[in-house]
């Protein structure tokens, strides 16, 4: 059965994290996608590393950065300053269907390359551009990186220990969101263009997606007006829920309503705790945080973890171990869901990926082929485009194309 989007071709003219995570996600649902590189050195995350995969010789290749963000693509190594890459650029933009790129506001417009340029050649083009901050507004020129955006957006004001200083998240959450959010508007504007033939330009900002993914804390601050402070591993609307330390080292308990409460509090030897009126009900638990912590704590102390976490899960009671990724991917539920994977590289032989989590009934994912090396598919792409061999070999003479 055909892919879900096996039907839609994509030109990724992006690079790093953001554009290529939603181009990943593209061709995982079945898209081709054509992946457009500098000559020479390609995406910068290619030399994101260590670690680099290895070719069956042992020879360091691309970084595994590089690996995380552009399976089952297809790459073509054309230099866009050059006026012949240019043109092989805009003619590949009149054969697809959507354009990502993460240039800075403007950057393309030199090149003929801007959402105007290519809308004049392909009206039905969906065209998405990413940056850090949009293509209007007071800093709409500046460069966006992840880090920078997770503090300007509010997510390090509320990540870390109180008495710490603020802290970003582990992995580049604005880039990677940035990414989902512009799937979702690619996929919903050719669900659009189905209806009416029309094309249209996505303007996808980090900073509007960082501020829009505060979901609960954004509201706690536009609904009561404070600014939400950094809490550790503790809930800004739920209680007792974060990290406790046990016996032996610590777990999650994540107790979300108050029959969970009860239930804890019964197993913990301490069913009286239910009945406190200071703590019948969430929201005084809430207000009440201060007092009723420390004594969870305490009664966490009296067990190992291994216990908690089997006797907590025996009654319904949310919680989880604090998992190293070497025991995430040996997790029984991880292996059970598929989520690692192996793909066929051309140099490097079998490689491991993170599968994607989306499980089709009816389209189910398949993984044709590993991130590819710089400038893989330049002559099959070419040749797709009706140039002969003797115009690609005069072009890659010219160091047009590699």
């Amino acid at each position: 059965m055909p892919a879900a989007l096996s039907h839609i071709r994509v030109l990724d003219l992006s690079r790093i994290l953001a554009g290529p995570w939603a181009g990943q996600m593209l061709a995982d649902f079945g898209a081709e996608v054509i992946k457009v590189e500098r000559p020479g050195c390609g995406d910068d995350t290619r030399g994101w590393g260590p670690p680099f995969i290895k070719d069956q010789d042992g020879n360091p290749g691309d970084a595994a950065y590089f690996q995380s963000a552009n399976r089952g693509k297809q790459s073509i190594a054309i230099d866009m300053t050059a006026p012949e890459g240019q043109a092989l650029i805009k003619r590949l933009a009149t054969e697809v269907d959507v354009v990502i790129e993460n240039y800075k506001v403007g950057g393309l417009k030199k090149y003929g390359l801007d959402y105007e340029s290519l809308k004049a050649v392909n009206p039905k083009l969906i065209y998405c551009s990413v940056t850090g901050f949009g293509q209007d507004g007071p800093y709409s020129s500046r460069a966006g990186y992840d880090f920078m955006i997770q503090a300007m957006g509010g997510l390090m004001s509320v990540t870390g220990d109180p008495d710490g200083q603020p802290m970003k998240v582990g992995v580049a959450l604005a880039d990677v969101m940035t990414g989902l959010y512009a799937c979702n508007a690619v996929q919903a504007a050719l669900l659009h263009r189905n209806e009416t033939g029309v094309g249209q330009h996505i303007d996808m900002a980090l900073l509007d997606v960082q501020v829009a993914t505060l979901a609960n804390q954004a509201m706690n601050f536009l609904v009561g007006g404070k600014a939400p402070s950094r809490l550790g591993n503790a809930h800004p609307n739920i209680v007792p829920y974060e990290a406790f330390p046990t016996s032996d080292g610590h777990i999650i308990l994540a107790v979300g309503n108050d029959g969970q409460f009860a239930k804890f509090c019964e197993l913990a030897g301490a069913p009286d705790l239910a009945t406190n009126p200071a703590f019948l009900t969430n929201s005084l638990r809430v207000e009440n945080r201060a007092d009723l912590t420390p004594v969870v704590a305490e009664l966490m102390r009296t067990r190992p973890s291994d216990w908690w976490l089997e006797n907590l899960s025996a009654k319904g009671v949310p919680c989880g171990p604090i998992n190293t990724l070497d025991k995430v991917f040996e997790d029984e539920q991880v292996k059970h869901r598929k989520m690692q994977i192996e793909l066929d590289h051309p140099v490097a032989g079998k490689v491991p990926a993170v599968a994607n989590p989306v499980k089709f009934s009816e389209t189910p994912i398949e993984y044709n082929s590993a991130p590819p090396i710089l400038g893989q598919h330049t002559d099959k792409v070419l040749a797709g485009m009706g140039l002969s061999e003797e115009e690609i070999t005069q072009l890659k003479a010219q160091k047009v194309v590699a």
